[in-house]
């Protein structure tokens, strides 16, 4: 069933304008009386098309429910800026895994080093993937690809989360699943670029009270590591 997004829901009608309205109509060559589900704020809508003009669609809302697709826990990936288009990649797959905020962070070993007026003009096209992986993989959200951080910015982010980890390959790491995560809303996770984090980041990482994990002895690359991440974090807090 064709899935879209609005901002609020309403029991007694919704109203798709603008893209959406036209894909629905011209695209998809929707009529009054079919279904279609929409989200909003993590709650599905099965609905009835009642209308269709030219920007806008009509819906009668049948039933709601929470999304099922929606994990129990908020997980916010804080991706150090790899080199080339690798970061589409990482939006991406860290949607359909069930993330819910996407952070780019400008660290000391990044090899590429946009400014973050640079940044913002790449990212509306990152959000556009955002959310075609949200529609995609039944999400109840749009997940947002935040503005570029700075690592101290980055930092003061983490330790606002309920529990904040990032992946380290150097001793000292723990196995994922040695770390503390039931009860936990909010899961902040690090990754770092191709070559990786520097000691001095890592040293203020765990001094902020971060947990060092390893996915083992593979070294992996920079845009895998991230769907490998989420999918154990995923499966850890019972959401895979």
């Amino acid at each position: 069933m064709p899935r879209f997004f609005v901002e609020q829901g309403n029991p007694e009608e919704i109203v798709i304008t603008g893209e959406d309205a036209r894909h629905i109509g011209r695209s998809l060559r929707m009529r009054p009386g079919e279904a279609l589900t929409v989200c909003a704020q993590g709650v599905d809508y099965d609905c009835e098309i009642v209308r269709i003009t030219d920007s806008e669609v009509f819906l009668h809302p049948l039933r709601s429910a929470p999304c099922a697709a929606e994990p129990s826990v908020r997980v916010t990936l804080y991706q150090a800026v790899p080199k080339q288009d690798k970061l589409a990649e990482i939006v991406q797959k860290a949607v359909e895994l069930g993330v819910t905020e996407i952070v780019p962070v400008l660290t000391a070993r990044c090899v590429a080093r946009p400014t973050k007026a640079d940044f913002e003009k790449k990212r509306d096209r990152l959000q556009k993937i955002a959310l075609s992986a949200a529609k995609q993989s039944g999400r109840g959200i749009i997940p947002q690809v935040a503005a570029l951080h700075s690592w101290k910015e980055a930092l003061a982010s983490m330790q606002a989360q309920d529990i904040a980890v990032m992946l380290y390959e150097e001793e000292g790491g723990v196995r994922f699943g040695d770390v503390p995560l039931v009860g936990k809303q909010s899961v902040g996770l690090f990754i770092g670029s191709e070559g990786g984090i520097s000691e001095d980041e890592a040293r203020q990482a765990v001094a902020a009270g971060l947990h060092c994990v390893w996915l083992g002895k593979r070294i992996l690359r920079c845009e895998t590591a991230p769907t490998a991440a989420v999918s154990v974090l995923m499966y850890l807090t019972g959401n895979m």
